[in-house]
Formats: C-alpha cells, sequence, structure tokens
C-alpha cells in the first residue's frame, strides 16, 4: 500500500522533523530525506545570489499530490511506500528550504528510488516558477525545469 502523507505547498518555513513524523511506520525500515535549500550562487548570476521569489499555479498542490502518488506507485516491485513532500512558496533567502521530502519504505532501494523521482519530477512537471534575487539588485525568472 502506498501513502502520500504530505503534499503540500506553503508560505511557511517547512519543517523536516514534520515531514519525517509523517512517514513513520514501524513496517517501513528504509527512510530518506531530500532538502533542496536556496544557495548563494547560480552559473546563470553574474552576482551573488541573495534570495529566490517563488510563485505557484493554483493546481500546483494537485500536482505535486500527483507527482509523490506516481513516484511511490512506480516504486519496485509490492514494496509499501510512505511519501511526504511540500515546496515552499513566497520569498526565501540563502540557506532557507525551498523543497522538503521524507520517504519510507520497506526497503532502502525503494526509498532512495522514490525520494528521487519525486525531486526529479517536481523540476519537471511542478508549476512552480522562481525569481532570482541577485546581490546588485538583478533578477531573472525561471520557470518548471530552471
Amino acid at each position: 500500500m502506498n501513502e502520500v502523507r504530505i503534499a503540500a505547498i506553503s508560505d511557511q518555513s517547512l519543517d523536516l522533523d514534520a515531514h519525517l513524523a509523517a512517514v513513520e511506520d514501524p513496517a517501513l525500515g528504509g527512510v530518506t530525506t531530500f532538502i533542496g535549500r536556496v544557495r548563494d550562487n547560480d552559473p546563470d548570476a553574474t552576482t551573488p545570489v541573495v534570495g529566490l521569489e517563488y510563485s505557484s499555479h493554483p493546481d500546483a498542490e494537485a500536482t505535486l499530490r500527483r507527482i509523490a502518488e506516481q513516484a511511490a506507485a512506480d516504486a519496485v516491485g509490492e514494496a509499501r511506500v510512505a511519501v511526504a513532500v511540500s515546496h515552499r512558496i513566497g520569498r526565501l533567502d540563502v540557506g532557507d528550504a525551498a523543497v522538503v521530502i521524507a520517504v519510507a519504505a520497506e526497503h532502502r532501494a525503494e526509498a532512495f528510488e522514490v525520494c528521487r523521482a519525486v525531486i526529479e519530477d517536481i523540476k519537471t512537471s511542478l508549476p512552480v516558477w522562481k525569481r532570482q534575487v541577485e546581490s546588485d539588485g538583478s533578477t531573472s525568472w525561471k520557470g518548471i525545469g530552471g
């Protein structure tokens, strides 16, 4: 049985411990996490990055749930999987978590596989856009896949 226990778009700080608690299950022994943080650099930036401003389509949360459900459904064999995933919107500073994912599965291979599938699909399919802000005041928009 696969479960998506959290699939949220939030304007609040993301809490890894809440995601870990959501996937807690005595039958699931492999737990993986991914945290995507705002970094102070980007290959396209000419000066240091000081923040990101995320915005989302109204359907983004439903899309995020579908992404997590699909990744869990595609898990190898009959493995049980639990997924908790959130993406932040609004203004984020360097070091802030933009994405938090926790996956629990019966075995580590499935946990890693599902976690990676979720983040890769978020990068290509989630209708969330970011405006990158540099230290010189310049900005640039990056869409899905950016």
